[in-house]
């Protein structure tokens, strides 16, 4: 039977226990991390992508994508605190619903992680080239060398993003000699990103030039663009929603927290409305300021953002200061109102602060194999130690060589599509996995119950299929083909080489009642 393997919860959990990780994080720690992870290139960057797929509707997109990330996050809480351990929606879709789905979970991790990256690199090179080159330099990178072919045919100008793939290389680099971020440098980090937006929010809402008629239209290309588009609030949530990527991985980080069954939950849904409010009032500043509204087609619908045909338009006099057409959107807006020092400070900050996003998304990437490889499904040279630096070299080289290869010739909006794609996916596993253990494990403690389960569950799955019906055709491709792939890789390697397959399961050996696990 292809899906005959399932690994029981006691099983993953004594083998979380005998291969633990120490455990420090509480709940504020928590919490700080999952806005460090959150806060990045989706506010920083994506806002420009968001306002060209919706107008003024980005503030509706943002609510949109919100909402859906909170009913996840409270899924996600409830089977956080039942099994503190690290892989994410891979581990408990494998306790679950069996190795082959937990295999196409990871899979679609690998897609999200590494993309991400990618995606980051990207927006950092946006403020580099804007801020630090331009504004006080005075160096203009030439467009071959600044950007990538905006679109799969190639567009005039770009050839490769050389600053993402310098950034890319360089985290590598310090990840494979152990360099990572400690408590107290996260949290400086994440003060500068949160003291940046808060400026920002102070500074465009109090503005002479915020006019409530640059809201209208409020929704200039609807609220559904139509199947395949990527356009309309409901294109722009499925883009945006790029921009609360990262909140799972508090998740990944159960096994190294203090009172997981607690403090996971508070630093999920803590993280999650935090950044919501925050997105809002962005978004609201930039549009009230400077306008949003999308460069239109000929057709009366607004050009794919990251197209050869946008960056047309943004090249003529018109468009040159739209928010639409920016590669760093929030110094943009600051710098047009006349708060030119603010906004390069504010390119400073995401200069400073993407780089640790990045370090995070590629180490989160490298922890999804780790997982993987301990359960056999991957091969135990993708987590073989250094052994002067005693860090997972190998694969986190082939992990950033990929991540610099999508960052050198892709723009930010693809990338986060085809994230959103894989992390979507995820997501929707991880509500029907808790939906099953409520059946299944009726009487299994859980720390963290659900409200409205019933509820609550649906919304989630149905909310993930709804953005990833709305992402742009190209994005939906990339899912199925990517997990093609996976599959053959499956069934010729890790269904032969699973250590559950071959009985290798680690059970407590100190619980003399335990009950057996079938085929072991």
């Amino acid at each position: 039977m292809i899906l005959d393997r399932v690994k029981p919860l006691d099983a993953i959990l004594a083998t979380a226990e005998k291969k633990s990780l120490h455990r420090t994080l509480g709940w504020f720690q928590l919490t700080l991390f999952g806005i460090g992870c959150v806060i990045g290139t989706g506010i920083f960057v994506l806002t420009a992508a968001g306002a060209q797929k919706a107008g003024p509707g980005l503030m509706l997109a943002f609510v949109i994508a919100g909402l859906i990330c909170i009913v996840a996050a409270l899924c996600y809480a409830e089977i956080a605190s039942m099994a503190p351990v690290a892989g994410s929606a891979y581990t408990y879709t494998y306790a679950v619903m069996g190795e082959i789905l937990a295999w196409t979970v990871g899979w679609a991790l690998v897609l999200e992680y590494a993309v991400a990256a990618s995606a980051v690199s990207v927006g950092w090179s946006g403020y580099f080239s804007g801020t630090i080159l331009n504004e006080f330099l005075g160096v203009q990178l030439p467009p071959w060398l600044a950007a990538g072919p905006l679109a799969l045919g190639g567009a005039p100008g770009g050839f490769i993003n050389l600053p993402a793939v310098l950034i890319a290389l360089l985290v590598t680099a310090l990840l494979v000699r152990g360099t990572s971020e400690s408590a107290k440098v996260n949290a400086v980090l994440v003060g500068i990103k949160v003291l940046a937006l808060t400026a920002f929010v102070i500074l465009t809402l109090s503005s002479a030039q915020f006019d409530m008629a640059k809201f209208n239209p409020f929704l200039p290309a609807g609220v559904f663009g139509g199947f395949g588009t990527g356009v309309g609030a409901v294109g722009a949530a499925a883009t945006i929603f790029f921009a609360y990527v990262g909140f799972d991985a508090v998740s990944t980080a159960a096994e190294e927290t203090k009172n997981p069954q607690r403090n996971v939950p508070i630093g999920l849904i803590g993280s999650l409305l935090f950044c919501t409010i925050v997105y809002i009032l962005v978004a609201a500043g930039a549009v009230g300021t400077i306008g949003g509204q999308p460069v239109m087609g000929p057709n009366g619908v607004p050009f794919p953002a990251g197209s050869e045909e946008l960056a047309r338009q943004c090249a003529l006099p018109q468009y040159a200061d739209a928010l639409v057409c920016s590669n760093e959107a929030l110094a943009h807006v600051l710098r047009q109102i006349g708060f030119g020092a603010v906004g390069n400070m504010l390119g400073i900050a995401a200069f400073l602060a993407l780089p640790s996003v990045i370090l995070v998304l590629i180490f989160g990437q490298t922890r999804i194999f780790f997982v993987m490889s301990r359960d056999g499904l991957l091969p135990d040279v993708l987590s073989r130690v250094h052994p002067k630096w005693k860090t997972p070299h190998i694969v986190t080289m082939a992990t950033g060589a990929a991540v610099a290869f999508a960052a050198a010739f892709l723009p930010v909006g693809q990338l986060a599509d085809i994230a959103n794609a894989g992390t979507l996916y995820a997501f929707m596993m991880v509500a029907v996995a808790v939906l099953i253990l409520r059946r299944t494990e009726k009487n299994r403690h859980r720390p963290f119950k659900t409200p409205l389960i019933w509820l609550v569950a649906p919304a989630t799955i149905a909310g993930c299929l709804f953005l990833f019906f709305n992402l742009p055709s190209a994005a939906m491709l990339v899912l199925p083909v990517w997990g093609a792939v996976g599959m053959v890789i499956y069934f010729l390697y890790s269904r032969s080489h699973s250590h559950l397959g071959r009985g290798l399961v680690e059970v407590h050996e100190d619980d003399p009642d335990a009950p057996p696990v079938p085929g072991v």
